[in-house]
Parts: C-alpha cells; sequence; structure tokens
C-alpha cells in the first residue's frame, strides 16, 4: 500500500531525474528525506511491481542521429528468445523486444536501429542479416518519419487540485 511518502517520492520522479552527481540525494533535499530512504522506497516500488523500470530517454536527433529504423521480423516461436539474444548484442541495436503477431501484422520481433544516416543504417542491418543468419527471415523496414515526444510514466498530476470533475 501506498503512503503519502511514496505518493510524494512518485510525483517527483515522474518528471525524471535530476541531472547531478547524486541525484537521489538532491530528491531527498527536495522531500526532507535521506538519500538512503529514496533508495529504500524506489527498491519497494520496484519489488511491489509498482515501478517496473526506471530508464534513460535518449533524444536521438539532438545527437545527431537522423536516420531512426525498426525492423520487425517474422521469426519462428521457437527461435524468438535465441535470436532477440543475438540482436541485442550489437551496439547499434538500442531495442530489442518480442510482440504478439497480429492478425495482418505477422512481426513478433522488432529491434530499432539509430544512425547518423539512412546508408549506415541499412549497413548495419546487412550487418546484423548476416551475423545473425537472418537474410531467410521475412522483414520490413521501418524508418521514422518524424519524432515524437518522449518521456516517462506520469503517475498522478503535479497539480491535483487543478483537475476539473464532470
Amino acid at each position: 500500500m501506498l503512503d503519502a511518502r511514496d505518493r510524494q517520492l512518485l510525483e517527483q520522479i515522474q518528471t525524471g531525474l535530476p541531472v547531478c552527481p547524486r541525484p537521489y540525494a538532491e530528491i531527498g533535499t527536495t522531500l526532507a528525506m535521506p538519500e538512503a530512504e529514496v533508495l529504500e522506497r524506489l527498491t519497494q516500488l520496484k519489488q511491489q511491481g509498482l515501478i517496473k523500470r526506471m530508464g534513460v530517454i535518449v533524444k536521438h536527433h539532438q545527437l545527431g542521429y537522423r536516420a531512426n529504423a525498426m525492423i520487425v521480423w517474422n521469426v519462428p516461436d521457437n527461435l524468438v528468445k535465441q535470436l532477440g539474444r543475438q540482436i541485442s548484442q550489437f551496439a547499434f541495436v538500442t531495442l530489442c523486444y518480442q510482440r504478439p503477431r497480429q492478425a495482418e501484422w505477422p512481426y513478433n520481433l522488432f529491434c530499432m536501429i539509430h544512425g547518423k544516416d539512412r546508408e549506415t543504417v541499412l549497413m548495419q542491418l546487412e550487418q546484423l542479416k548476416s551475423s545473425c543468419d537472418l537474410a531467410r527471415l521475412d522483414h520490413n523496414i521501418l524508418f521514422s518519419r518524424r519524432c515524437f515526444k518522449q518521456r516517462g510514466a506520469v503517475y498522478q498530476p503535479k497539480n491535483p487540485t487543478s483537475l476539473t470533475h464532470g
């Protein structure tokens, strides 16, 4: 069960961690909570399944990565985990995960490649296909056409009194 301090902590982290050498200490200062308590509460919230994961959102476009492609694969179900592990070992693969197939969408393994240009991404894809023996598998290359806003989960509004009820 969440107490008031857990709710304050969730509200504090939902917009991201402070960029500083000790972000949990800074959060603790804001909440009048020792750094160790911040870490302990976050650990407990994760163990309870209330926080699934904490990660970093990288703004690829601002770093010069202009060609971003999601490669979708139709992989035999018995090979998904093995190939997923192999694919995710490549430094240029930033995401690799399984999704259930859909009626008109046969793809079940997804990986993301971020590159400075389209040619680089296509060369990396060829390297991936060759190294992992993927050339025989049906796949599709989905290059991004625009950037979407990326942000973490929002657990509760920053100012709950500003909500309207109706």
